[in-house]
């Protein structure tokens, strides 16, 4: 039985695929008049299922009919559709003025849904205000006795739209309203869509974690369209996190669907999302390539003002990859000029700082970009105050005053340092450290001396350190504040992108910013790895005792040391970064292979110890006179962190700890309160181990798959006796977090997996799923020493900002983590933890128990994290 035009209307937001073909079967029979119904309602569940060429030629011919007819009203209803279908095609005045043309004809429910479509067609255009005007207006009539479905579409599109205005409350609240409509009608399809906005506006309150469980439970009621904005909102979410190796597969594979199905708008904002994520996934050349193609569908869709976002984007890139020309000199100072003129401050600043580098290194005057920026100032917006200071230290620079220029670059870090600390959301967190790269890198340049090269690598690591939390803050004042600061910082994005007025806003901005930052001063203590980088040598001097520190500090391609020992501070030059990071390839393959395929293969034995008698020669030999046989603290950078040191001749048997910077290791022996919680504790018989507090809970875990996890933490049974013990069922995550919390010190044995380019997603697998870093993210009391015995559980990005289950541990305050950064041998790892906390219970601190211990190629990826 063939259904009318308006049931299958209602169909689609059910199930559009259901729709489109039951649409398809009625046309065949309909003729005259009959026709533009069907054809409008096979045109709106084209449209969702990702059949947009369809979808327009089916209202092509549905206003064809109904203008031969001399129909203006069917005419206008088809003009409705069209409004939805060419916004997504990104053709948006042709959508708009299709609205137009509608608009004086329609009456009743056919208005409101107009109302419903052209709101959504603003909210992409980027006029937010008119988008939310016009939902608002029609709303209440259509809470009385309107369509549900139409009522649930023009509640999405209010939603998004004050969402993308920053106004996260209000979204929230009407994209709930959707849903719980959407459900009531039975509009599974629209459901599925609503939540799928929920999760977009999670993201943009900060909480990650929540949105992505959103985003995945929407994805599989989606289509077409839906689904790849979905994906792009999710996307945007890692971005934002800190994620963009996860991102870039997402959106690369998300585009390619966009494009066949030619949806114009969101190609357009799916390009430069890209362009965003390789860029800061270290792929230059690639985001230059994708932020060209972005400014390009941007100009075509007349949206200048994100065309501009991508041209400063563009110009980024091609300065990361290495372009010096002079012809990329013109283009920076053209750049900067149309983003001045288009109100794009800060980005402007950016571009004028990128061609005074420029001038300065083809030899052309520098000064007339530079004084463009402005005096400093002291009391403006954080991303200007910094561009304004690194102005001042190039100007210095350029007149070859180093002192001057040291403290032009002091004081721009400052002012970075306090914009990441209080502000704290992951993703205006991120837009700070990516203030001052140039900055902190000039730093580096500037230092001389093994105290100096210090100092600016930890100024420089503080800024990459991971925050505490992938949520909102606990604190309602400051999450208030960051809500509201994420809600002016949209207003004003948009507006500048229309063109219009964004001095109030800007105003806005900056009273936000000294709130919060008046706010965090009444607000108590630093958080965790925080610490003054200029007292950060003189600290470790009295910190380390008989000990020493080597932090590795990249300095233009070329690896130095910073080392502290023996109460001083010394700097030595190591050579070339490019090969140290060529052989630690080579040598994590060849152990791999080992560990994974077997002992008897010569080629890989002969690789492996060939890489670490290259690598002893490279990183450890020039450090000898200075370390002598001293216990050691290591600070590596990039590839290093994936480094196994105890592979290397000259550390086997010599006790040594990983730090994310020196002021982590500061942090983490600094004494802390032991947590008293009840439950049962540990006694070692000889004494106190370090890093290892009497009077506390031990929590033992095995999780499923793993040959010798039970063996393994029955073993430990014995010398714990009174330990919680997790294993089969009872290994859950929300039970193993909890037991975690309060304890003194937690065993995991549990298959573990590393996701390269996305360390945060990086998992130990329990019985009810993987428990990921951010799972942990809730500990009140992390324990002061966690053993992870699983493959590749210590490892972390190639970058300085620690993440991955050790570097949110470490975060959260944990003292000590023992965990392996490469795969390990279940029987080997069983072995080698039954000896170590036996070194443990004999009073050892973590870091001399596990070098005290014979290492098999089956478990030399396992290292000392933290305290030691």
């Amino acid at each position: 039985m063939n259904r009318s035009g308006g049931e299958l209307l209602a169909l689609t937001a059910a199930d559009p695929r259901r729709a489109y073909r039951a649409a398809l079967a009625a046309l065949e029979s309909a003729a005259g008049a009959d026709r533009p119904p069907l054809l409008r309602a096979a045109a709106v569940a084209a449209k969702e299922i990702g059949r947009l060429d369809d979808g327009l030629a089916h209202l092509a011919e549905a206003l064809a009919v109904a203008q031969s007819l001399g129909a203006p009203y069917e005419a206008a209803l088809t003009r409705t559709h069209l409004v939805g279908l060419l916004a997504a095609r990104g053709e948006l005045g042709r959508a708009l003025a299709a609205a137009a043309a509608a608009e004086p004809v329609l009456r009743g429910a056919d208005a409101d849904r107009l109302a419903a479509n052209r709101a959504c067609a603003l909210a992409r255009y980027g006029r937010l205000k008119e988008a939310e005007r016009v939902a608002t207006g029609v709303l209440p009539r259509l809470r009385r006795n309107g369509d549900p479905a139409v009522l649930a579409g023009l509640l999405a599109n209010l939603g998004l739209a004050v969402a993308l205005r920053g106004d996260l409350a209000a979204a929230e609240d009407a994209l709930l309203e959707a849903v719980r409509v959407a459900e009531r009608a039975g509009a599974r399809h629209q459901a599925a869509m609503n939540r799928a906005n929920l999760a977009f506006v999670a993201s943009r309150r900060g909480d990650v974690p929540r949105a992505l469980r959103l985003y995945a439970a929407a994805e599989p009621g989606l289509f077409g369209e839906r689904i790849a904005q979905c994906r792009f909102d999710q996307a945007e979410t890692l971005i934002a996190a800190g994620l963009p190796g996860e991102a870039r597969p997402l959106l690369e594979s998300t585009l390619h669907e966009v494009t066949v199905r030619r949806y114009g708008c969101d190609l357009a904002d799916g390009l430069l999302l890209l362009a965003h994520a390789e860029l800061a996934d270290g792929d230059p050349e690639k985001a230059a390539g994708t932020a060209e193609l972005a400014r390009a569908a941007f100009a075509g869709q007349e949206r200048t003002g994100w065309m501009l976002q991508a041209e400063h984007l563009l110009l980024r890139a091609r300065w990361s990859a290495g372009d010096r020309s002079p012809v990329f000199f013109q283009t920076a100072v053209v750049t900067a000029g149309r983003l001045a003129r288009g109100g794009w401050a800060p980005a402007a600043a950016d571009a004028h700082i990128i061609a005074a580098l420029l001038a300065l290194r083809l030899g052309r005057p520098a000064a007339p970009l530079l004084a463009r920026i402005g005096a400093v100032q002291r009391e403006g917006p954080a991303a200007l105050r910094v561009a304004a200071w690194h102005a001042t230290a190039l100007d210095r620079w350029s007149r070859g005053d180093r002192r001057g220029t040291a403290a032009a670059v002091r004081a721009g870090l400052r002012v970075m340092a306090e914009y990441a600390e209080v502000f704290g959301a992951l993703e205006l967190r991120a837009h700070a450290a990516g203030l001052g790269t140039e900055l902190a890198r000039l730093g580096l340049r500037l230092a001389r001396s093994g105290r100096e090269l210090l100092v600016a690598e930890e100024r420089r690591r503080a800024l990459l350190r991971r925050p505490r939390a992938v949520r909102p803050p606990a604190d309602p004042h400051r999450a208030a504040l960051l809500a509201e600061l994420r809600r002016v910082s949209a207003e004003h994005a948009a507006a500048t992108a229309r063109g219009e007025d964004a001095a109030p806003a800007a105003g806005r901005l900056l009273r936000l910013e000294s709130a919060l930052r008046a706010h965090a001063r009444r607000s108590p203590g630093p958080a965790a790895g925080t610490g003054r980088p200029g007292d950060v040598a003189g600290e470790l001097v009295r910190e380390l005792g008989d000990r020493a520190l080597v932090e590795f500090v990249l300095v233009d391609g070329e690896l130095h040391a910073a080392v502290v020992a023996g109460g001083r501070c010394r700097r030595v030059a190591l050579g070339s970064y490019a090969a140290m990071a060529q052989e630690t390839r080579v040598l994590r393959f060849a152990l791999r292979r080992l560990v994974l395929c077997g002992d008897e293969h010569p080629p890989a034995r002969a690789g492996l110890a060939g890489a670490a008698r290259r690598l002893d020669a490279l990183l450890v030999q020039p450090l000898r006179r200075a370390l002598g046989d001293r216990d050691l603290v290591l600070a590596p950078t990039a590839e290093l962190h994936a480094l196994p040191w105890a592979v290397l001749p000259s550390l086997a048997g010599r006790p040594l700890t990983l730090v994310p910077s020196a002021a982590a290791w500061l942090h983490a022996v600094t004494p802390r309160r032991p947590v008293r919680s009840p439950g049962p504790e540990v006694h070692p018989p000889h004494g106190r181990a370090p890093g290892t507090p009497c009077g506390g809970r031990v929590v033992l875990v095995a999780g499923p798959g793993l040959e010798c996890a039970e063996a393994e933490v029955a073993a430990l049974t014995g010398m714990y006796p009174a330990a919680t013990v997790l294993r089969g069922a009872a290994a859950r995550v929300e039970e193993v977090r909890r037991a975690l919390d309060g304890a003194s010190l937690a065993h995991l044995a549990a298959h573990g997996e590393f996701r390269d380019g996305n360390a945060l997603l990086s998992r130990l697998r329990l019985a009810d799923g993987p428990m990921l870093g951010h799972d942990l993210e809730e500990l009140a009391a992390p324990p002061p020493l966690v053993v992870l015995s699983a493959c590749d559980a210590g490892r972390a990005g190639a970058g300085d900002a620690v993440t991955g289950m050790v570097g949110v541990l470490l975060a959260l305050g944990a003292a000590t983590v023992v965990a392996g950064v490469t795969p390990v041998r279940d029987s080997a790892a069983r072995d080698l933890m039954e000896r170590f906390h036996r070194g443990l219970t004999a009073g050892h601190s973590p870091a001399r128990a596990l070098a005290a211990l014979p290492r098999t190629l089956g478990d030399l990826g396992f290292l000392c994290f933290g305290a030691g």
